[in-house]
């Protein structure tokens, strides 16, 4: 672990390599920075964190660059993450305002992300398993035929057709539709299906109680099938004219983006992470466990909230889904991380509001 000033140094030098992209030296360190020392002791201390692995010196002659360890311990030293400017802000929501629905503003906070980043920026649409009830109504279209609609508190809209001896008098499914929504609105879809097949069991025989069995189906299907959530994607195309990341580094990159499902398990994993963390998670290199990934970094936030059930019984609050930004290990990590929380922030507010503009 480094002493006080040989921190200084080595963020120092991780500020100055991820600004210019090349070899920090010792001169330009004591020039650039009000360090309180000579240009030897800088020196000393250069050689000192590259003995223990915080630096590198890629070539004999050329300054150092920062390694793994040496962005790790520079992303865990920041005391806090700057928030964007009143005038930023104001502009992230001019910008994602102008949304008419969910996947709209999903899609708008994906580019928005990337060019503030200059970075690949995914943006997950949250999965119906980590949903509450808003509504559901029951539309009768003919004979046996009964459309569900399911409305979420996250903005998603879902529908499933019925078929089978069904309820068919238009009056009878509203009552039947207000009745479900009594009991089960704002609950989460696996507990709302119990709530149905409770009010089945309550029924004498009939077509009440056969579509409430169907319906409590329905609900046990979307709450537990659908464990994926759509990936809304922006930035490649900027990233790859950015000379930013090497071709190799690059093809392996765009590698990762091809294994969607690979890619929504580590994100997943680090937006949850990110509660602990000032609301960002920020996974560097071999940390994401993904060999394409290697050289680059991974910054994520959870955004919404859902109540989830431990496997102690428990509840426990949790992100509905997660945005998040790809790029190189030298990425400007405060920038980074400023702008994933707060377009995370945002989501979570949209949320808040039923998912509506």
């Amino acid at each position: 672990m480094p002493n006080t000033r040989r921190m200084l140094v080595l963020r120092a030098v991780v500020e100055d390599y991820i600004r210019s992209r090349e070899p920090v030296g010792s001169g330009s360190l004591t020039r650039n920075h009000q360090l309180g020392v000579s240009s030897a002791t800088v020196r000393n201390d250069m050689a000192a964190l590259e003995s223990e692995g915080y630096l590198v010196q890629p070539h004999t002659s050329a300054g150092r660059i920062p390694t793994q360890k040496g962005y790790r311990y520079f992303v865990d030293r920041l005391a806090t993450i700057v928030p964007l400017s009143a005038a930023q802000r104001r502009g992230i929501n001019a910008f994602l305002s102008g949304s008419v629905n969910l996947e709209d503003t999903l899609q708008h906070a994906a580019r928005l992300l990337a060019q503030i980043t200059g970075q690949i920026a995914v943006v997950a649409s949250p999965s119906l398993a980590s949903s509450n009830l808003r509504r559901a109504e029951l539309i009768g279209l003919s004979r046996g035929t009964v459309l569900m609609v399911v409305i979420t508190d996250t903005g998603r809209v879902v529908q499933r057709t019925l078929h089978g001896p069904l309820q068919e008098d238009p009056n009878a499914l509203a009552d039947l539709s207000d009745q479900i929504n009594r009991q089960c609105q704002d609950l989460p879809l696996d507990r709302a299906a119990d709530r149905c097949r409770m009010l089945a069991d309550s029924l004498t025989e009939g077509r009440d109680k056969s579509m409430l069995r169907l319906v409590a189906t329905i609900f046990d299907e979307m709450a537990t099938r659908e464990q994926t959530s759509g990936l809304y994607m922006a930035g490649t195309s900027q990233l790859t004219h950015s000379q930013a990341v090497s071709l190799g580094d690059l093809g392996s990159l765009l590698d990762a983006l091809e294994e969607q499902v690979v890619l929504m398990r580590l994100m997943r994993a680090q937006s949850e992470l990110s509660r602990e963390s000032n609301g960002v998670s920020v996974a560097i290199g071999t940390e994401t466990r993904t060999p394409e990934l290697a050289h680059a970094s991974v910054v994520t936030s959870g955004y919404g909230h859902a109540r989830s059930r431990q496997t102690d019984g428990s509840e426990a609050d949790e992100p509905v889904a997660f945005v998040g930004s790809i790029g190189p290990t030298h990425m400007d990590y405060p920038a980074t991380m400023s702008a994933v929380r707060a377009v995370a922030s945002y989501l979570t507010g949209f949320l808040a509001g039923g998912g509506e503009p």
